[in-house]
């Protein structure tokens, strides 16, 4: 157990959840019996866009419960989020060099209604990790717990609202990096949107 990553589920992770991944010689657990965390990248994800940075949040189904574990959590179809997102990465990405060659793969995750956000976000990672050519025994932890050994918990480490762990990225080409300039740690599609089958190797 002391060489299994503890990682959360999320919507595209950003660049530092993949170089996390990638650098460990170990197996994943992915964790599904946390209480779900309001606000963070479990159903969320920054791209770049014309005007900077931008946020996608997949709506989900309040129950009557206040705590729901993140297995539960059910996706909200109230509104056309999916509509939205994928029209948003379009436009952010149609101009990057390998926009065109990966579009097909993530077209689907627009048009597919999952049921619950663990199912959504676990079947984009797959795809994901198949596109960087990452090799990695991925499993579900069996139950909740707060006491695994230093250096494998993970869940924690990554939040939207503070400052990314990967202080010290090297700059990529990013399509609008021109207006804005470059921006850290957004979603996995950014590399591989504008790197392709280099990402990898930035990783």
């Amino acid at each position: 157990m002391d060489d299994t990553l503890i990682l959360p589920i999320c919507y595209l992770p950003p660049v530092s959840y993949f170089s996390v991944l990638n650098g460990s010689s170990g197996t994943i657990q992915l964790e599904r019996h946390e209480h779900y965390p309001k606000q963070t990248y479990r159903n969320r994800t920054s791209i770049y866009s014309a005007n900077g940075k931008l946020d996608l949040i997949i709506p989900i189904q309040h129950g009557s419960k206040n705590r729901t574990a993140m297995k539960e959590v059910r996706i909200s179809y109230g509104g056309d989020w999916q509509r939205l997102h994928w029209t948003s990465i379009q436009t952010a990405y149609r101009s990057s060099a390998y926009f065109e060659y990966y579009e097909d793969d993530f077209a689907p995750f627009y048009q597919r209604r999952f049921e619950w956000l663990f199912d959504f976000n676990e079947a984009q990672l797959a795809l994901v990790l198949r596109l960087l050519k990452i090799a990695k025994e991925v499993g579900h932890t069996l139950d909740y717990r707060d006491d695994y050994p230093s250096g494998t918990d993970f869940r924690q480490l990554l939040h939207p609202k503070r400052n990314s762990p990967l202080t010290h990225c090297k700059m990529y080409h990013q399509v609008f990096a021109s207006k804005h300039g470059f921006i850290a740690d957004l979603s996995i599609v950014d590399l591989l949107f504008n790197h392709g089958p280099q990402s990898r190797g930035y990783l």
